[in-house]
């Protein structure tokens, strides 16, 4: 946890990161091994993906975040509890239980009764995701970016359809079920116009010495999280500079499947053409640097633009990418 004064004042930085899965999650295991205890570090995580499914609430970034920070994460697969048992899922499948795509694990299935118990007592995500952290302790702050409704829904020409007709579909039965392999159009943020940033996360963008995009898909976990009302403009208007690592090498994602997102958007799956994307906030972007692999090159007008290894092997490695992207942000460690 952060070091505090006598006097209540954070000894050490503070360190904001957008963040979305698996990219995310380890990301921030390299922040918080720079910072060693000093300082502060909130994650605004992206809840796109989150989803309601045989009655309970699935947070997907939150929990692979709190799981890989607290020492419970699956490593071999990057998501999920380990030492994981699938019990229920097999007895799901003999109801013929809907939707059957989708796995639950046994132990996940624990985080998720908690989630959905307390939700629909009445309490928001941000704070029943305070309390799930309470048992994992992840040593970083996470706050959802909202505590409502902002889905990724995703238009797709239907599978099912001999007409070819269009039809909506959750992220998650795109990402999961049809592996992003099926005629697609373009993403929705289903009840993110309504949406409010939950408390805590303007104030910890306005309060930060550095914010850093975490190398997470740009559409549906960055985009996603600055699709909240409030986020963009509070990026654009911090005193501290914005710092964005790229999450493609030698134009492949480093995981997961940000080319199909960036192809459906007419964004070129490169260091480049990302940043870009993100664009400059001397300009109408986000960003004030960007970090690409060492391998890359990149000219994105008014960024300040250096190449350096972005491989997180382990957390050590990674921290010397978070301790160059802090450096660029004007923050030294």
């Amino acid at each position: 946890m952060s070091e505090v004064s006598s006097n209540g004042e954070v000894n050490g930085p503070r360190v904001v990161v957008l963040v979305g899965g698996v990219g995310g999650a380890r990301f921030l295991q390299g922040v918080r091994e720079l910072l060693d205890g000093r300082g502060e570090i909130t994650a605004v995580v992206n809840v796109g993906d989150d989803v309601w499914m045989h009655g309970l609430r699935i947070c997907p970034d939150l929990d692979t975040c709190m799981y890989t920070l607290g020492g419970g994460i699956d490593t071999e697969r990057g998501w999920g509890h380990i030492d994981e048992t699938w019990h229920a899922k097999e007895e799901l499948s003999k109801y013929n239980a809907v939707p059957d795509w989708f796995g639950l694990g046994d132990r996940d299935i624990a985080t998720h009764l908690i989630r959905s118990q307390m939700l629909r007592t009445g309490y928001a995500l941000s704070a029943v995701t305070e309390a799930l952290c309470n048992r994992w302790q992840p040593g970083v702050q996470l706050l959802p970016v909202t505590d409502d409704r902002s889905e990724t829904h995703v238009v797709v020409t239907d599978p099912e359809s001999d007409s070819g007709e269009r039809k909506a579909i959750h992220f998650q039965e795109w990402w999961v079920r049809y592996r992003a392999d099926i005629e697609t159009h373009s993403f929705a943020n289903v009840g993110a116009e309504q949406a409010k940033p939950a408390p805590g996360v303007i104030e910890a963008i306005e309060s930060a010495d550095v914010i850093l995009l975490a190398p997470s898909n740009p559409v549906v976990s960055i985009g996603a999280v600055l699709a909240v009302p409030g986020i963009r403009g509070a990026l654009r208007t911090t005193k501290a500079k914005v710092i964005g690592l790229s999450p493609v090498i030698d134009g492949k994602p480093l995981r997961g499947m940000a080319d199909e997102c960036l192809t459906v958007i007419g964004v070129e799956t490169s260091a480049q053409a990302i940043g870009v994307h993100y664009g400059a906030r001397s300009g109408n972007g986000i960003l004030d640097g960007w970090l690409v692999h060492s391998t890359d090159t990149a000219d994105v007008p008014g960024v300040e633009v250096r190449s350096v290894p972005l491989l997180m092997t382990d957390p050590e490695t990674t921290a010397e990418m978070a301790r160059t992207a802090m450096a660029l942000g004007g923050v030294s460690l």
